[in-house]
């Protein structure tokens, strides 16, 4: 086992490291030598085009002092991506912080597969509900594809909080001829897949009433479970930086040139 791995912290947010922790393993003993470190891993994150407030969480930490005293210290807990910037930034002559690069390198690398290719998952189950669902609209009514188009629009307005289909391509700053779907992550997208669910269940049951009105009221009352469990606004949530058709290129590519050093991790 890595030391790295050793200070490895799981909860219910998630895979994190502590700051504090990473500093005496990467060999270094002042903590404002260690917070420019982490400054300039911030900044790395933030030319990348990342929200750097998901990578690095600024927290307080207790900590003893002398004769059993506690006192409050500056913490961050570091995503992985954070953890692989950092020791980017650090002292190159430790020979820790090779160790380091390397490590979380591959652990960076295994887990935006993973990310991956979970979102090119929902976005292939996005696409079989849609149809699914254009069949319920259909029995309920709606016949043609205008008709569908604002049925569309009524299940984002109720979930995005009144934003239409091109509400939400012009705040995305997407092309015309680019769907709303290939650029949302996998927080929006399953969001999306519930919402739709939910609505093409709840039409079937009931395909005399409004399917538009239906529509609206299940993107309302998933938006407001998001709200109640704490969740962020699909609104709010970054716009990836590359869309599932990308992602898709790339991971076809990825298995015609064969096994890597990344596939090779374990």
């Amino acid at each position: 086992m890595t030391p790295f791995e050793a200070i490895k912290h799981e909860d219910e947010t998630g895979t994190w490291w502590s700051a504090r922790e990473l500093m005496p393993v990467l060999e270094y003993t002042e903590w404002r030598n260690f917070v420019g470190v982490i400054a300039k891993a911030i900044t790395a994150c933030l030319h990348s085009g990342q929200e750097s407030v998901y990578h690095f969480v600024d927290v307080t930490k207790m900590i003893e002092t002398g004769k059993g005293a506690v006192r409050a210290v500056q913490d961050f807990h570091l995503s992985r991506y954070a953890c692989y910037l950092v020791v980017q930034n650090a002292d190159p002559d430790k020979p820790v912080v090779a160790l380091g690069q390397t490590y979380f390198a591959v652990q960076t690398r295994a887990a935006e597969l993973t990310e991956e290719q979970q979102r090119i998952e929902l976005r292939d189950r996005m696409t079989g509900m849609n149809k699914s669902l254009a069949e319920a609209a259909y029995a309920a009514g709606i016949e043609t594809g205008y008709e569908f188009a604002i049925f569309q629009d009524h299940g984002y307005k109720g979930l995005y909080d009144g934003e239409t289909a091109a509400d939400i391509k012009a705040r995305k700053g997407l092309k015309k001829s680019q769907h709303i779907l290939d650029w949302m992550g996998n927080e929006e997208l399953a969001a999306n897949l519930f919402k739709s669910t939910q609505a093409d269940s709840a039409i079937r049951r009931d395909p005399g009433a409004d399917a538009n009105l239906v529509h609206h009221r299940i993107g309302v009352e998933v938006r407001q479970t998001i709200e109640r469990i704490g969740g962020t606004m699909p609104e709010k949530l970054p716009t990836p930086s590359e869309s599932v058709q990308q992602l898709k290129r790339r991971e076809e590519k990825r298995l015609q040139a064969g096994p890597t050093l990344w596939d090779e991790e374990d």
